[in-house]
């Protein structure tokens, strides 16, 4: 399987049946004849995406990196993205299994779910959060969900893939921006060169049932999304149950680095600092509930939510005792504290597939 191009994939698994909405057209190999060359129609906009004030760690150069890029098969905005998303609520839906995988984010008074098997064929939804323009981002192939800032202008599908990862493109600049990097790989057409970080917010992985039991009240993904599709069709396979592309050891695309210290698909949690990175096997943090470990010298705390099935990552530089009490965190004076609100920092964590995780951060620290 790993000789297929992902067209071949989607073709294969029925998606070019769906609609016709989409161009599965082979993209070439370079960024002109994939459509990810900047538009012919004038300069690129002043809009700039709002961009965090420390830069996240690259594998390599920007440069060198940009020539991992290759074509993931649909062409620019060939996967398309939903620019205008209606939204339902939980007691209208009707097209979710329990146990099917959400992508969930509840800030301020703002609670919505975006299903997984409709972002499998769109990758990215530009939406608005709290008076906040963000994009929601998916990678099917890396199993990574991330929401970013994205001020006055939209991000869409590059039609390029670098370490078999979502690379995004922001419609202001024409900049790459690869998913789990999310820090921009400059083209020649730019005039600033800096290489810049996205402003992250959390997404949380987790099952309908999960998610509904914990906000009744939350708005869903509609599939009334402008694009006709078969929501009920996952092109690369299952997650209810597991199965296709997310089983098994195959993959489409290589990883910039090989790594056998899982297996490829094993489900980890990853946080990331200018300092280095760091990651849990997400089954390990499901039985010991705490976990410590560092990014480089620094010492953080990994800790597990049972009401969502996730996990967070906290700095903890006086290495304070935090233990687990059932759906709660124990801390050193005793205090109970949810997953999601200990009194350190947080880090910015997500859930990944360890050879993309590995592929990018092959120097990261890793707890199982």
């Amino acid at each position: 399987m790993a000789s297929l191009s992902r067209r071949q994939f989607l073709v294969a698994t029925a998606l070019s049946s769906l609609s016709g909405c989409v161009s599965l057209s082979s993209g070439g190999d370079s960024p002109e004849e994939s459509g990810t060359n900047l538009s012919t129609e004038g300069p690129p906009s002043t809009h700039i995406v709002p961009t965090a004030d420390e830069r996240l760690p690259l594998p390599m150069a920007p440069n060198e990196l940009r020539q991992h890029a290759r074509s993931g098969g649909p062409p620019k905005d060939g996967i398309p993205s939903i620019d205008n998303p209606a939204f339902v609520a939980a007691d209208d839906v009707d097209y979710l299994a329990l146990g099917d995988p959400v992508f969930g984010v509840a800030r301020d008074e703002t609670v919505k779910a975006y299903p997984q098997k409709i972002l499998a064929h769109h990758e990215i939804v530009n939406d608005e959060l709290s008076g906040a323009n963000v994009a929601v981002t998916y990678c099917p192939l890396t199993g990574t969900v991330q929401g970013f800032e994205r001020g006055e202008t939209t991000l869409g599908v590059s039609g390029r893939l670098i370490n078999a990862n979502l690379v995004m493109y922001d419609r202001a600049t024409e900049a790459w921006w690869p998913q789990i990097l999310a820090t921009a790989i400059p083209g020649s057409w730019n005039e600033n060169p800096a290489v810049r970080t996205l402003r992250e917010f959390r997404l949380v992985w987790t099952t309908w049932e999960r998610w509904s039991s914990q906000y009744p009240d939350t708005r869903v993904l509609s599939t009334e999304t402008g694009f006709a599709r078969n929501y009920q069709n996952d092109p690369y396979g299952a997650y209810n149950p597991v199965g296709g592309y997310y089983d098994g050891d195959s993959l489409l695309f290589p990883a910039l680095n090989e790594s056998d210290r899982f297996q490829k698909k094993t489900v980890v949690m990853g946080a990331r600092t200018p300092n280095g990175a760091v990651a849990f096997r997400k089954e390990s943090l499901r039985s010991q509930r705490v976990m410590t470990g560092t990014i480089g010298d620094s010492p953080v705390l990994a800790v597990y939510d049972p009401n969502l099935d996730t996990g967070y990552v906290y700095r903890n530089p006086n290495q304070e005792t935090y233990e687990s009490n059932r759906h709660d965190i124990v801390g050193p004076n005793g205090d109970i504290h949810a997953p999601d609100a200990l009194p350190l920092a947080r880090i910015h964590t997500f859930d990944a597939m360890w050879f993309a995780w590995a592929g990018y951060y092959p120097h990261t620290n890793v707890y199982a």
